[in-house]
């Protein structure tokens, strides 16, 4: 992924931080003929970033995901067991919804995800159980907080705070923004 090129050609001089922003705000059921067609616009994503891998269309059984949600509220959850789980809980969902093509709106999913990336089931179960709405609230605020700073699609990458660059761009295009920031942060 580009963030990934980012932090290999910047190091220490940038921070990168994800944070939630939601595609489906609302439990939504498309036909599943419709869904699977939508999944063919991931084939420009994946001709557009080499290194993120994509199933395209949808190749599996399972249902689309219903809401961004769930998926969501558990990479929170896994964010408690620490940074490391955090970063393997993104790259798992998006593995699992991108390329083995999961529904990842169903708690079973996720817990399975969870769990493949090595956190303990029971622990995780619990923390959804007695943390969901306190997660969820924390989703629905960063989605909140990205809409009213004008940022309405995925990726986007905000640099220094505020300049945001919306959609899948050329590194070059991160590299000239981020030289830029840096070029200004040394000169004040």
């Amino acid at each position: 992924m580009r963030v990934d090129e980012i932090a290999e050609a910047f190091g220490d001089k940038v921070k990168i931080e994800w944070k939630s922003f939601m595609l489906r705000t609302e439990p939504k059921t498309t036909s599943r003929d419709k869904f699977v067609h939508y999944t063919n616009s991931w084939q420009r994503c994946a001709e557009a970033e080499p290194q993120a891998a994509f199933t395209t269309p949808w190749a599996s059984e399972a249902d689309g995901p219903s809401s961004s949600l769930p998926a969501q509220v558990a990479w929170k959850a896994a964010s408690t067991f620490g940074d490391d789980a955090k970063e393997k809980m993104k790259r798992a969902l998006m593995h699992a919804y991108f390329v083995d093509n999961r529904n990842i709106s169903d708690e079973g999913e996720l817990i399975d995800i969870a769990v493949s990336i090595g956190l303990d089931r029971d622990e995780f179960i619990t923390i959804l159980a007695e943390q969901s709405r306190p997660l969820a609230m924390a989703v629905i605020d960063e989605h909140n907080d990205a809409i009213n700073n004008g940022i309405t699609a995925v990726p986007t990458v905000l640099v220094d705070g505020m300049l945001p660059i919306p959609g899948a761009q050329e590194f070059s295009v991160y590299e000239r923004m981020i030289e830029r920031m840096i070029a200004r942060r040394t000169a004040d």
